[in-house]
């Protein structure tokens, strides 16, 4: 009994270490990829600086070739990369194949591609192909467990996306959240502990190499008080409507499939990027720039003080992320969902003297906006508070998130889910031996 309990213990360890060393892998290359995406930005910011025209021959043409890529040699790829993990947590607990959502293959191509990508100014962030690129290093891992039965590979995708949400963002409580809120709806109790470690020490990993709360700063936040009724309600509807037409759009192309534009983006994807690509070049030069990468370091600037956002900030990073996700680039919409919030706070907070001023009201539709568009309100409110560094506006966030969220799912069903049906084979025979019908 004592031998038995003893090699018991030795592969429980022997399981935990394989874990743990995946979770450290995944945080360094999620890391690396976000420091390859910011060198990215970067280029095309010398690149385009002085000169706009270079936009409209450099976003088309790296759009055509990131796509040419993808459908090449990436399959899968394209996109946010969440769908793609809820899509494989599915079909791997029904024996489903998964290697074109989840795999070592699929993570390098995330990375160069995606990072790619963000060469050409395109409004598309790293976070969700983060989650895609660390679900396939932790699912990779499940070969070398000393016992195949010890986790499930569904876990273990479950647990590796989370990973890549708390490396990306600096927050692993956000990453928890949104394992259980977003990707898989539970943790099996069984197996929840060692899974929420892999979880933390991914976070760990990105905070102690990129340092805490990198993004937006610290805010400087007054005590909160009743006062902050009114642009909660305020910020929560109107980013609720904003983020449910955005939710909207972005589901179009899967609801109305035989609509003449998605087929001709079917029948002619490359050249499709491209015309995507001149669009996204129109929409920055419109927009003075700004619309044009991610948006962190715009949201940031603006929250200090730094940059003033003209009135139409938002709009054009609505417009230029919703093309850039038409295009099929890799690429994820948290980081520019982030921003528009941000910039429609930062334009509204003159008008809403009760906010405490114009970084807290951005913080709260950045919030709000995040949470509508994927309706995962806690995991939105939690982001933004880790971001920010801002625990003394948790209140708020989770308000402002939660009327959003209510606001949205009124336009809109939930974005991950829908979109990861795309990715499930029975949903995709379905439609193509479905009869035309009217939409």
């Amino acid at each position: 009994m004592a031998i038995h309990r003893g090699l018991l213990s030795s592969l429980r360890w022997r399981t935990r270490i394989t874990l743990w060393t995946a979770a450290v892998l995944a945080g360094l290359v999620v890391v690396s990829f976000a420091k390859l995406a910011e060198l990215a930005l970067h280029a095309f910011t010398l690149l385009a600086q002085g000169r706009p025209w270079v936009t409209f021959i450099l976003t088309p043409a790296i759009g055509m070739t990131a796509v040419w890529c993808t459908r090449r040699y990436f399959s899968g790829i394209q996109g946010s990369g969440i769908p793609q993990v809820i899509a494989a947590t599915k079909l791997v607990s029904q024996g489903g194949e998964i290697s074109k959502l989840v795999s070592i293959r699929i993570a390098i191509g995330k990375i160069v591609v995606g990072a790619f990508a963000l060469l050409g100014g395109f409004s598309a962030g790293r976070e969700g192909p983060s989650v895609q690129v660390a679900a396939s290093i932790m699912h990779a891992s499940h070969r070398l467990l000393p016992h195949s039965r010890a986790l499930r590979p569904a876990d273990l995708i479950l647990a590796g996306g989370a990973a890549g949400v708390a490396a990306a963002f600096n927050t692993p409580l956000a990453g928890i959240v949104f394992a259980i809120e977003e990707l898989g709806r539970r943790l099996e109790t069984r197996t929840s502990g060692v899974l929420i470690s892999t979880i933390i020490l991914s976070g760990l990993v990105s905070i102690a190499l990129l340092g805490n709360y990198n993004y937006f700063g610290q805010f400087s936040v007054l005590p909160q008080s009743a006062s902050i009724i009114m642009p909660v309600l305020a910020g929560g509807v109107l980013c609720g409507l904003l983020g449910g037409a955005f939710s909207w759009l972005m589901l179009w192309p899967q609801k109305a499939k035989d609509f003449p534009l998605w087929v001709w983006r079917r029948n002619h994807p490359v050249r499709f990027a491209g015309i995507c690509g001149l669009l996204v070049a129109v929409i920055g030069w419109a927009g003075d720039g700004l619309s044009f990468g991610t948006g962190y370091e715009v949201t940031k600037q603006a929250a200090s003080g730094a940059l003033e956002l003209p009135w139409h900030a938002s709009i054009t990073r609505f417009l230029a992320t919703i093309v850039s996700y038409y295009s099929g680039i890799p690429g994820g919409i948290f980081a520019p969902s982030l921003a528009v919030g941000g910039a429609l706070g930062a334009t509204l907070s003159p008008l809403l003297p009760d906010a405490g001023g114009t970084a807290p009201f951005m913080a709260l539709c950045m919030a709000g906006f995040l949470a509508a568009v994927t309706q995962s309100p806690i995991t939105a409110a939690i982001i933004v508070m880790e971001m920010i560094d801002g625990h003394e506006m948790v209140i708020g966030l989770m308000a402002v998130s939660f009327i959003a969220n209510v606001v949205s799912s009124r336009l809109s069903p939930e974005l991950y889910q829908h979109l990861a049906l795309d990715w499930m084979p029975a949903h995709r025979e379905w439609h193509a031996s479905a009869p035309d019908k009217p939409d």
